[in-house]
This record gives structure tokens, sequence and C-alpha cells, in this order.
């Protein structure tokens, strides 16, 4: 199948998609394509029903170091074509932003600078290989970190995420140290191995409900919306939902029989 992106490269390994950042020699950087193209992409691949998970990764050194601040600084428009997404946070780079209903993974290759945190916050589990680099230059640039690092707060520690915000490029993160701090759940040693891990994560989620993931999704993710009262009524009825589904059924049958479970797929 012809890949249709400029930007970016989208692929099909058994039950997990892949998405893949496509401008290595710009490290990454989300020029205003990129910016469009992520927002169909995302959508590509959750219509896609032979794909049960999606990840998302980078060609090349780095993962993602955020807008491409070159364009931005000699296209003539800047910042400024960004400001009405921004001032009415109609975003839509992240799957997030497109509401993605199928698990996401996030698999951290190289440099993962500023507005690359858009993505690390955004996923469901993130991984990285252990040469992996974090950091923000924002404010080195003369930039206001807010929304990435405001996501990353619901993952790690308030001063670790304000200390990364205030020392911009001029200190990096490990990947042990993202780790230890709770930002990636994973680091993969050698670093070669990192789309070899994420490949065999995604086929281990996907052996699962797609219906009762979707619905634990939408009940853990709403919950950081929420107070703990609000939110425990509102996965009580995430979780009555799956009542009367095929898998609720089939689930228990085949682990009864010792065999692996015929999900329902698409519902």
């Amino acid at each position: 199948m012809t890949n249709r992106y400029e930007t970016l490269v989208v692929e099909r390994h058994g039950p997990v998609g892949w998405l893949l950042n496509d401008r290595p020699e710009q490290l990454n950087a989300m020029n205003n394509t990129m910016r469009d193209e992520f927002a169909e992409a995302w959508l590509e691949l959750e219509a896609d029903p032979a794909v049960r998970v999606i990840v998302h990764t980078g060609n090349g050194r780095a993962f993602q170091t955020g807008v491409d601040v070159t364009e931005i600084a000699s296209d003539g428009i800047g910042m400024e074509r960004y400001r009405e997404s921004l001032e009415n946070f109609d975003l839509h780079f992240t799957s997030w932003h497109q509401k993605v209903t199928k698990p996401v993974i996030t698999a951290v290759n190289g440099i993962c600078a500023g507005g690359g945190f858009h993505w690390v916050a955004d996923a469901d589990i993130v991984i990285a290989a252990s040469d992996a680099q974090f950091f923000d230059p924002h404010v080195s640039v003369g930039q206001v970190v807010a929304i990435e690092a405001i996501g990353l707060l619901r993952k790690m520690p308030f001063e670790a995420v304000m200390r990364m915000a205030l020392v911009g490029r001029h200190e990096r993160m490990s990947a042990q140290r993202a780790f230890e701090l709770g930002m990636v759940s994973e680091v993969v040693d050698p670093p070669e191995r990192l789309r070899e891990v994420a490949q065999e994560l995604g086929e281990k989620v996907a052996r699962n409900s797609p219906g009762a993931m979707a619905a634990s999704k939408r009940a853990l993710w709403g919950a950081l919306e929420m107070g703990l009262t609000e939110a425990c009524r509102a996965g009580a009825v995430d979780l009555v939902s799956m009542w009367g589904h095929p898998d609720q059924t089939e689930g228990p049958r085949a682990f009864a029989e010792r065999r692996e479970p015929r999900w329902t797929i698409g519902d």
C-alpha cells in the first residue's frame, strides 16, 4: 500500500497499526503539513477494523521536537498560524485530541523535546529507548510551556515538570530518570530493540476485548477530568456499558475452555 502522507508513515503489522513521524532531517519537528496529516492519520488507524492497537514512534535519531521553529521564523506567519486553534483549544494532532478509542503506545526513540511531550502526555502507554533524551526548550526560545506540560502533570510529580519547564534546553533528562518519575513505563535496552518491544507490547494489548478496552480508556481518562466521587459514578456507567455485550460472555467461556477468545470487532 502506497503511503499517502508527506511527513508521516502509516503501516500495519498484524493487529498493530504504526504511525511514524517522518521528517528525520528536521528531527521530526512538526511543520504545518505534519500537523494537518496527524489529524487524518489518527482517524485512518482508528477506523481500520484490522488495527487493534496503535504504536507511535519516529524515524531517525529523534522521536519529535515540537513545532518547526525554522518554519515559524521564516514563513512570515510565525506563531500566528496557531493562534486561533489554541485560543479555541481546537487541536487535532494527538490521539487524545482526535478521541481515538483504541489503545495508543508511544515509543520514544532518541530526542523528545518541547512539543514532542504532547504525544507522551496523551498516549495510554509510553516506553522509551535507553538512549532517549527529554527536555523542553520553550523558554529558551521565548515561548511558553503550557499544554503538553499540563498533560504531563497527570503522570509525574509537579516539580519534575516545572524543572524541565524552567531549565529549558540547558538540561536533558535520561530515559532512566523518566522511568523513575513515571513518565515512561519501560526503558528498552539496547535501543535498537525499541520497535520490536513496542510490537510485542502491542500484540499483548491486542489480545484483549476491543470493547472492554475502549470502555476502560473512557473511564480512566474521564476520571482525570473529575473529582473522586464523580469519576467513580461515571466509571460505573462505563462498566455497566459492557453488560450484555458478546465479549462479556465470550471472555469467561474462552477462559473455561482454555482457548483464545474470539472478540467482537468494531462494536
